[in-house]
């Protein structure tokens, strides 16, 4: 288990006081009192306490910052405008959403995100700079789900041509990922691919996305940090294989991810796997020994210092709990099932996934009404071929000449990836929606992790799995006769 160091203080306590923002903003007075508490305070505390206070002040200022609007005062008004979207478009029954960025609204000049809604038809690539003819509208029953992302109105334009491109090195790193990874695919295979490999789900019908839901497998559509360790890990054996030095390997894996991260926006779950992954490679390079808890703090920490609201963000909490119970609960588990004959990657698949959907089923409770039951044997079934699909789509796009065969073998996995999705998201009871069903299910699954935990630390001990003393230990307690 990993030791707890000074330095986890640092990020830790920045967190918190970011945190502490989103229940009530700092002001002078009684940051001054915390302030001259903490001066009386032993030095590591004392530090800690001022660096919540910083975090504290810091996340009041970007909540201000991020909750001033422009074009909020000018809702019901319309306009010619000047936008560019700055993420694939989203397809839905009734029009095109994407998240824009309004950089003129009639003579003015502004800088503001909105929600941009589109007539049902074509969809503008990523990046595209557009001239609209649109109306502001108030956001209505999405106003607190679209404030976690910085947007205060929603654009719906009824008239839009594309006149130019931002041309961001995000853009066209974007493009040609998208482009050059599934050649010569379409239709449901390619979506698939790219739910793996962008984290993209915009192919997906509606109906294969809630099977993916229900099957527990929809966390293979985000990109997460195994997608960051494949990245890593090719541009290092790409760099040794052409003779090398490690120190040019390491920091071309660094560019990777830099890249990767670009291409695939940014998430909570990919900025996370990339400042983890960025953190390992500087260790190596600055000679240090790699530390993944100090590297979630400090992702967390970079995160909410940005924009604090991404604490409740569904996928800022699914992405940290996952980790965090594969940093506690797999380690364990999978001590306790070495004495079990099953395979070696079935054995990982159950230590990682079954902690992983226990701690995430309340947030999905929370946020989705449904928790996913089948996710264990979900998981073991779909963990062989998620791997090779990000590896097979990755040499698709550096080997040009290759990228159609490679991209039709990986189609085929694909389908089997969906193939898993719709028989476990489809069998009877898959995912619960019932509170009553839901209370049984958490009461469950804590009994059953308090009897695992206790097993897996009689195992550690050396201890027989029940509470029973060994027969030789009962034989020498017995009384003489």
């Amino acid at each position: 288990m990993t030791r707890l160091r000074p330095a986890y203080a640092v990020p830790a306590a920045l967190s918190i006081g970011c945190a502490a923002a989103l229940l009530v903003r700092a002001s002078v007075l009684p940051a001054a009192v915390v302030v001259a508490v903490a001066l009386t305070l032993r030095p590591p505390i004392a530090l800690a306490v001022l660096l919540a206070v910083g975090g504290w002040w810091w996340g009041g200022e970007r909540l201000r910052t991020l909750d001033r609007s422009v074009l909020a005062s000018r809702i019901g008004t319309a306009e010619r405008a000047v936008v560019e979207t700055q993420e694939p478009a989203r397809t839905s029954a009734y029009d095109v959403r994407v998240r824009a960025l309004v950089r003129r609204w009639g003579s003015a000049r502004v800088r503001e995100v909105v929600l941009l809604e589109l007539p049902l038809g074509r969809a503008p690539p990523q990046g595209s700079r557009l001239q609209v003819l649109g109306t502001l509208r108030d956001p209505g029953d999405q106003r607190a789900w679209l404030r976690l992302h910085g947007i205060h109105v929603v654009l719906r334009a009824g008239v839009w041509r594309r006149i130019g491109a931002r041309g961001t090195l995000a853009d066209r790193l974007h493009g040609w990922l998208a482009r050059t990874s599934v050649p010569g695919l379409a239709g449901e295979r390619r979506a698939v691919l790219e739910g793996v490999v962008l984290g993209e789900d915009q192919g997906l019908s509606d109906t294969l996305r809630a099977r993916f839901r229900a099957s527990g497998l929809y966390h293979l559509l985000a990109v997460s940090g195994g997608n960051v360790i494949v990245v890593a890990s090719g541009a290092t054996v790409l760099a040794l294989a052409l003779g090398l030095s490690r120190l040019v390997a390491e920091a071309a894996a660094l560019a990777a991810i830099g890249g990767y991260v670009l291409a695939v926006g940014p998430q909570p779950s990919v900025l996370r796997a990339g400042i983890a992954g960025a953190l390992g490679c500087l260790a190596w390079l600055s000679g240090r020994e790699r530390d993944r808890l100090y590297a979630l703090l400090l992702a967390a920490a970079s995160l909410l210092a940005w924009n604090p609201l991404t604490l409740l963000d569904p996928g800022f909490q699914l992405s940290f709990a996952a980790v965090v119970a594969i940093f506690v609960a797999t380690p364990r588990l999978s001590a306790w099932l070495e004495g079990y004959p099953l395979p070696r990657y079935v054995r990982e698949a159950i230590a990682v996934s079954t902690p992983c959907g226990i701690v995430t089923a309340p947030i999905s409770w929370a946020h989705f009404h449904q928790i996913p039951l089948l996710t264990v044997p979900a998981n073991v079934a779909a963990a062989p071929v998620v791997g090779p699909m990000l590896v097979l789509a990755l040499l698709a796009a550096l080997l040009p000449p290759l990228g159609v065969p490679l991209a039709h073998l990986n189609g085929l996995l694909a389908a089997y990836l969906a193939g898993c999705a719709r028989f476990f998201g489809g069998l009877p009871g898959a995912q619960i929606r019932s509170p009553a069903a839901a209370a049984a299910l958490a009461a469950g699954a804590l009994l059953a992790a308090a009897y695992a935990w206790t097993r897996a630390e009689r195992a550690e001990a050396g201890l027989p799995a029940d509470r029973d003393r060994p027969p030789e230990d009962r034989a020498r307690g017995a009384p003489a006769t």
